[in-house]
């Protein structure tokens, strides 16, 4: 499976020229990349991207300052959190469906979120991958993500940070993401989004908006995730009332890329029966 494999999209939203990939048929379901330096729709989702799209029609955006889609030049240094989930608002309307399923990680998962919130007629049922949303301490092992210095080896480093032990790092997926990383547009919008969330304190919501989430919930965590560590899955159950757990043994922060078809078999499971 390579980039080629899919036809790259592009539809208006609101002025912001949007980039996509999509696999399958029916219901629609959103996939939502990280925020991690490098981070696209194929680079995120390749592997469980036509695992969803046996069953639904499968899209995977480039967030707003990501991948293909236009970011610095029609946002400016605007990278609030609002941004972006007012941006994925637009591209379900854009794209013509009265409501989606959600499935987002980390960054993604906290887009999510905020269209769950602020657009809940918008919103299906909710994913949460390793989400970002709860205040957390840095710790010494998020170093290499929050510190990545653009080189292959920064970017080795990264990816090692955000996968479990025994995931084996390929050289496509180095380099696939490294070039990404280094695109003069991605790398501004990149250095604007870590600049915004040093000036917040971190990626988070109040404890009373994230409680606000009135869609069926998936939580979903990697049993080994330094950057979403389960308390954050555990506090995510006890805030959002209608919610389900899945735990995933031997995973980090990439359940869709370690384990892709444990993580689209639970969640196409439970797309279906909810």
């Amino acid at each position: 499976m390579n980039e080629a494999d899919f036809e790259t999209k592009y539809i208006d939203v609101n002025g912001v020229k949007t980039c996509y990939i999509e696999e399958g048929q029916g219901e629609p379901v959103i996939l939502i990349h990280g925020g991690g330096a490098g981070a696209n729709s194929y680079g995120n989702w390749f592997a469980s991207l036509p695992l969803f799209g046996k069953k639904f029609r499968a899209i995977a955006i480039d967030m707003i300052g990501f991948g293909k889609s236009e970011g610095p030049a029609v946002i400016g240094a605007d990278c609030s959190q609002k941004t972006r989930y007012d941006h994925l608002a637009g591209f379900i309307k854009a794209m013509g469906f009265e409501k989606a399923t959600l499935v987002g990680n980390s960054m993604g998962g906290a887009t999510a979120m905020g269209v769950a919130i602020e657009y809940p007629e918008l919103v299906d049922k909710l994913v949460l991958m390793g989400s970002a949303g709860l205040n957390t301490e840095i710790s010494e092992a998020l170093m290499p993500i929050l510190k990545y210095d653009f080189t292959k080896e920064g970017m080795v480093k990264m990816v090692q940070a955000l996968t479990n032990d025994d995931f084996v790092i390929t050289d496509e997926m180095i380099d696939y993401r490294f070039a990404n990383s280094i695109d003069p547009s991605n790398k501004e919008a990149y250095g604007n989004v870590m600049e915004w969330i040093k000036s917040q304190g971190g990626l988070f919501y109040e404890d009373e908006y994230i409680a606000k989430i009135t869609q069926k919930t998936l939580v979903v965590n990697g049993k080994n995730d330094l950057v979403v560590p389960l308390t954050h899955a555990h506090k995510f159950l006890e805030l959002i009332n209608d919610s389900w757990g899945y735990i995933v043994p031997h995973c980090g922060h990439w359940a869709m890329i370690e384990h892709p078809e444990d993580f689209a078999s639970a969640v196409s499971q439970f797309i279906e029966s909810h």
